[in-house]
């Protein structure tokens, strides 16, 4: 299966159908002349392709096999040209289209490769957020980064509500829009696997939830719903960004990244793992996002780590996930494409 389309789930296969285009191409034209600079993915379904690179060097690729399971025109080499072998059947994919899509499905269901759809949804840490932001630790932990007025800005800016028991706050699929804090009641995390209904945890008063929607611009992950009558506190999108997000996201260029790793940062590559076998940098470490919250207790905390992924978006979430327990993590800007990689 094609990377990374083989770690979808089937409900974001059918979504990705919807706009992802098949072309055809004949025998002994260039196929790939037609995407030079184009800002979507090339996969070869059927036949074989001949890569010239610039500077000399050629590659044999053959649909769905070896090098055929990842994109054609996203190699490390800048290939000069391209010949088809045989008749082509070629897929072609929106790259911002496909980010979005992988960063859904690995916030919101685990590691396809799990053994079972149950696995999927309790192998990964139960809770939608670590529940350090309860105001009682704010001016605690990685919270001592902020400034003392942005502190007090927070606690301005949250607004209370009354909830009902059976009520539901946020719904798995929609749009986040708010960060949230219980202040009093108790609430159940449930997510859809394989069409059945699962229960992943019961948060109490100072649990926090609905952080990873916002810091990856992704999809709600799950559904919260009360068990109990309640009073939340809530921070908007725009509020969370400004006085959560963007001070806890330490953003650094490809360029200054190198020199950190020089002197002793790790990359830390949060893609899937058939991503990071792909075209994963020199000395990363694999930590996808799905599994960050798992890493914590094996991570070092005295050492830097530069997160990145394809755009930046993934890397965000888990930038932000790592600066909550106080790890001291950067986000490569961009991410690979920004960086002249992963394009």
């Amino acid at each position: 299966m094609f990377a990374p389309l083989g770690a979808l789930s089937a409900e974001r296969l059918r979504e990705l159908a919807e706009v992802a285009v098949v072309e055809r191409a004949a025998r002994g034209s260039d196929p790939l002349a037609a995407h030079k600079d184009a800002a979507h993915s090339v996969f070869l379904l059927h036949g074989e392709i001949l890569l010239m690179y610039a500077g000399g060097g050629t590659l044999v690729v053959v649909g769905g096999m070896g090098d055929g399971r990842h994109p054609l025109n996203r190699r490390k080499a800048k290939i000069e040209r391209s010949r088809a072998i045989s008749d082509l059947e070629l897929l072609t994919v929106n790259d911002e289209v496909l980010d979005i899509l992988v960063t859904f499905d690995q916030v919101a269901s685990g590691d396809a490769t799990a053994a079972s759809a149950m696995g999927q949804a309790v192998r990964t840490d139960a809770r939608l957020a670590s529940g350090i932001f309860s105001l009682s630790n704010l001016h605690h932990g990685v919270f001592a980064q902020l400034p003392a007025a942005r502190i007090e800005q927070l606690l301005e800016r949250f607004e209370q509500i009354a909830v009902k028991r059976g009520e539901v706050v946020i719904r798995e699929g929609e749009e986040g829009d708010y960060y949230y804090v219980i202040e009093a009641g108790r609430c159940q995390v449930e997510r859809m696997v394989g069409g059945v209904k699962v229960a992943l945890a019961e948060l109490r008063s100072g649990d926090a939830f609905g952080e990873e929607a916002l810091a990856s611009k992704a999809r709600r992950n799950a559904t919260v719903t009360m068990t109990t009558d309640g009073k939340l506190l809530r921070l908007g999108k725009k509020d969370f960004h400004e006085l959560l997000g963007e001070p806890l996201l330490q953003r650094v260029g490809y360029a200054e990244a190198l020199e950190r790793v020089a002197r002793g940062a790790v990359w830390l590559d949060v893609r899937y793992p058939s991503e990071y076998r792909y075209d994963r940098l020199p000395g990363a470490v694999n930590v996808p996002l799905n599994e960050v919250r798992n890493s914590f207790p094996v991570l070092e905390p005295s050492r830097e780590y530069i997160v990145y992924c394809q755009s930046g978006r993934r890397s965000s979430a888990a930038a932000f996930l790592f600066a909550q327990r106080g790890f001291k993590a950067s986000l490569l800007a961009g991410g690979l494409w920004a960086a002249g990689q992963g394009r």
